[in-house]
C-alpha cells in the first residue's frame, strides 16, 4: 500500500508561483512513476506532469515551460514547481503513484488533493 500526502496549495495572483509537494509512504524506488493531475470544477481530471523511475518527464502542453516536476528519492517526495500561473490553472491538484505489480497488472494510488486558486 502506498500513501500519498500533498501540500503547498493556496491562493496566488496570476503570474505568481507556487510549489506543490507530495510525500510518499514508501521509497520512490518502488514506484514506477509519479505524476500530478488536476481537476477543475466541471471538468475531467487531467495529467499535468509525470516522472518515471528512470528520470523521464512529461508535461501537458498547457503547462510546458511553466511547470517543473522533480523528485527527491532520499526524502521520498515529488514536487511540482509552478511558475507564471494563470487563472485557468485553478484546480484541485492530486498526486499519483503507479506501481507495476507484473505484466498487465498495476496499481494506482492517489493523494487527497490540494487546492490551487489563481486570481486574475
Amino acid at each position: 500500500q502506498v500513501r500519498l500526502v500533498e501540500s503547498g496549495g493556496g491562493l496566488v495572483q496570476a503570474g505568481g508561483s507556487l510549489r506543490l509537494s507530495c510525500a510518499a509512504s514508501v521509497t520512490l524506488l518502488g514506484i514506477n512513476s509519479m505524476a500530478w493531475y488536476r481537476q477543475a470544477p466541471g471538468k475531467q481530471r487531467e495529467l499535468v506532469a509525470g516522472i518515471t523511475s528512470g528520470g523521464g518527464t512529461n508535461y501537458a502542453d498547457s503547462v510546458k515551460g511553466r511547470f517543473t516536476i522533480s523528485r527527491d528519492n532520499a526524502k521520498n517526495t515529488v514536487s511540482l514547481q509552478m511558475n507564471s500561473l494563470k487563472p485557468e490553472d485553478t484546480a484541485v491538484y492530486y498526486c499519483n503513484a503507479r506501481v507495476v505489480i507484473r505484466f498487465n497488472l498495476d496499481n494506482d494510488y492517489w493523494g487527497q488533493g490540494t487546492q490551487v486558486t489563481v486570481s486574475s
